[in-house]
């Protein structure tokens, strides 16, 4: 019975070595990729793995859930506050107010964990001028 379980662990082993790691978040659409200031002026670089809000605040993407419209990320321990938190960014694509494409909202920035983060009270899309925790999401546009 020992052998039998030995080599039952044994093949649990090698099947984790030989799968694929685990994608934690979707193909990050096109349009959200590159570097953007928002209308106040801040300027950011996102990637598939990395949201910055330069000079100095970086989130770590976890999960990116394009259904949903939101993104799920780890705050970066060098950040100015909240460092090693977790954070939810709700996005929302704009039409007719160019050059604004979208928009986003940090709904929490200082949860304990990403599940917390994940499951906290979400943007309300329909009202973008005060549907970021009675703010407006911050609009944004592309820039060289």
């Amino acid at each position: 019975m020992q052998k039998l379980a030995s080599f039952v662990l044994f093949m649990c082993m090698i099947s984790m070595v030989n799968k694929k790691p685990m994608r934690n978040h979707e193909e990050v659409p096109a349009m959200f990729k590159g570097n953007f200031a928002d209308d106040y002026g801040i300027r950011y670089t996102i990637n598939d793995t990395v949201f910055i809000q330069h000079p100095r605040t970086k989130y770590h993407i976890i999960k990116w859930d394009t259904k949903g419209q939101y993104i799920v990320a780890r705050n970066d321990n060098q950040n100015p506050g909240e460092k090693g938190l977790y954070t939810r960014i709700d996005y929302m694509q704009f039409s007719n107010m160019d050059p604004w494409k979208w928009g986003f909202c940090l709904s929490v920035y200082d949860a304990p964990t990403d599940v917390v983060a994940e499951t906290t009270a979400k943007a309300d899309r329909q009202n973008p001028k005060k549907g970021c925790n009675g703010f407006p999401f911050s609009r944004m546009k592309r820039i060289e």
